[in-house]
């Protein structure tokens, strides 16, 4: 939820990019990390496993200026892709604002994706918000994959609702700023 502090002059949103496990959560986050100012951008918290999988979250505070007086903060944060974790995906998803979908565009991982989307819907649920009433988007990262699948696929079988979507290589930082912008 949206929190305004009229005493401080803030609005600080709350942004969770969701999705399988290495589909480029936290990849898109270091790429916004790294190009944002310095000067707007807080320390990248990351908690990961030996194997530099995402074990609890990731979090990056990000000051976006001034609108009508107040301040606005984005607090962005990755969930673990495994299901595993589901508890806190759970915990990390209370109280948002806005949640990014990174899909996977291999043809080999639409079957993660769909899990994760369902997912994603079943913890929305739990917190009694239906995902056709959060702002959402989509980015469908590794489009420079062999294996990609077409979008108009991808489309099809992810985004029946028609939500905005992206191409990204997060990688190399494409498609991860529009994402971003259109949530």
């Amino acid at each position: 939820m949206v929190q305004i502090n009229f005493a401080q002059k803030t609005v600080s949103v709350k942004i969770v990019y969701y999705g399988p496990g290495m589909s480029g959560k936290t990849t898109n986050l270091e790429i916004v990390h790294q190009r944002a100012p310095d000067s707007n951008r807080g320390d990248l918290t990351s908690i990961a496993t030996d194997g530099d999988r995402t074990l609890f979250f990731d979090f990056m505070p990000l000051d976006l200026g001034t609108v009508a007086g107040m301040r606005t903060q984005f607090q962005i944060y990755t969930v673990p892709g495994q299901v595993y974790y589901n508890s806190t995906r759970k915990l990390v998803l209370q109280g948002v604002d806005g949640v990014i979908f990174i899909a996977d565009s291999s043809a080999s991982m639409l079957q993660e994706n769909l899990e994760s989307l369902a997912n994603l819907k079943e913890n929305l649920e739990e917190y009694g918000k239906d995902i056709a009433t959060v702002p959402y988007v989509i980015q469908y990262n590794k489009r420079d994959l062999p294996d990609a699948m077409p979008i108009e696929e991808l489309e099809k079988a992810l985004n029946p609702a028609g939500v905005p979507s992206f191409e990204g290589v997060a990688s190399t930082g494409q498609g991860v700023f529009p994402t971003l912008k259109a949530l």
